[in-house]
């Protein structure tokens, strides 16, 4: 797999639904218990007072050492499984430099993932 390809994720919008987990799970075959890509939760934490009164409550889906950025369908032109089944959209592929400029455009957290 190309270093030259990455995965964004957009954590304002990603609602915490799993789909990326069992699309993932489903495409390797893997056992209960493992998991190529896992949606972590930082449990609402308040950040602002007063009247600016402000909680954060982030799901972000993490890759792990399993996943491998879907290279056969990739390979084939197709989205990497978790891409695909995103249900809220908030996760893209393509070029680092496509990601690159997604995250420098976007107005809150992403994160960028290398394979």
């Amino acid at each position: 797999m190309s270093k030259d390809f990455a995965l964004l994720v957009d954590y304002k919008y990603c609602s915490g639904c799993h789909s990326c987990e069992v699309a993932c799970k489903n495409e390797l075959g893997l056992p209960v218990g493992k998991f190529g890509i896992r949606v972590l939760e930082n449990k609402p934490q308040k950040v602002g007072e007063g009247v600016e009164n402000a909680w954060d409550w982030d799901y972000v889906p993490v890759p792990t050492g399993l996943c491998n950025h879907c290279e056969p369908r990739v390979r084939e032109g197709k989205k990497p499984s978790c891409v695909k089944h995103c249900q809220s959209f908030c996760m893209s592929y393509g070029t680092l430099e496509e990601m690159q400029q997604l995250a420098a455009e976007a107005d809150h957290k992403v994160a960028i993932y290398l394979p």
